[in-house]
């Protein structure tokens, strides 16, 4: 299933970026080349495969400028472009058009790029049953925008901030004293409220973390022999999470050995974007 763009966040983006764009003067070059109620017809293309995501932001940027111009989306968030292929048909006025230019095509190509990176590990694990999943490793202002393109890529979306899960990590449980320690404290402040996981860095705390109950468990930097071992001792009791040093070339290895999801922190902070360009004719 389709997952639903955030369309508020992508019109907050949309202020923003086109503000950051345009500063008080507006596209000095456009105006200076381009007298107004000029027509103009163009498409966006795409310069190499991969999977679109992002194209709501396209009639939102569009919709922000005095003279009009439209967009017919060709390919829409999820499809699979070949290089050459066309993702949107525009038309209207050419200050628009050359104005917002950049804005559509950096969030169009930066989201895609993300949904391209997550499909391609996806495709990596067909078949293991593991779920890719993203982290809260994002952009600044932009974690809904690019954990939407995680989703649109076949990805799974993990916490969306501190606030809507728990996750205990080495550092509280340091602070804590011990992984029974720390899950005492979150359970006698929040009872069954949130989900919980642990993250662990040894077999040990694994074990420790199984006999107090808990549902999840993130397995930090294991060796996939280690994760084996992991799994057959875990015996489906909690879910299971791989995360760290994981690849696109070793993903499947990961996958097979039995985990239940892989998180994966460069589908966000190092996927690179999308190559689009935006041709006039």
């Amino acid at each position: 299933m389709k997952p639903a763009a955030p369309l508020a966040d992508f019109a907050r983006i949309v202020q923003a970026a086109l503000a950051e764009d345009l500063g008080e003067r507006g596209d000095i070059t456009t105006e200076a080349i381009v007298p107004a109620g000029t027509g103009m017809k163009a498409v966006i293309r795409s310069r190499e495969d991969g999977c679109i995501a992002g194209v709501d932001a396209i009639p939102i940027v569009l919709a922000r400028f005095s003279e009009p111009a439209s967009a017919q989306i060709v390919a829409a968030d999820g499809t699979e472009v070949r290089a050459g292929d066309i993702v949107a048909t525009l038309s209207g006025s050419a200050q628009t058009l050359l104005s917002a230019e950049r804005v559509m095509l950096n969030l169009v190509g930066r989201l895609s790029g993300i949904a391209t990176a997550t499909a391609a590990v996806v495709r990596a694990v067909a078949g293991t049953g593991a779920a890719i999943k993203d982290t809260r490793k994002t952009t600044p202002g932009l974690r809904m925008l690019e954990k939407y393109a995680v989703a649109v890529g076949g990805g799974v979306n993990h916490r969306f901030g501190l606030y809507d899960a728990v996750l205990i990590k080495d550092n509280h449980i340091a602070a804590a004293g011990s992984v029974a320690g720390a899950v005492s404290r979150v359970r006698a402040r929040w009872g069954d409220a949130f989900p919980v996981q642990v993250e662990v860095d040894t077999l040990a705390q694994l074990e420790e973390a199984l006999a107090i109950g808990v549902g999840a468990v993130l397995l930090d930097n294991m060796a996939p022999d280690v994760l084996r071992r992991a799994v057959a001792i875990a015996r489906g009791r909690c879910h299971l999470e791989a995360s760290g040093g994981i690849t696109l070339a070793n993903v499947r290895a990961v996958a097979e050995t039995g985990v239940d999801s892989i998180s994966l922190g460069w589908l966000t902070h190092s996927a690179r974007s999308l190559d689009l360009g935006l041709d006039v004719g």
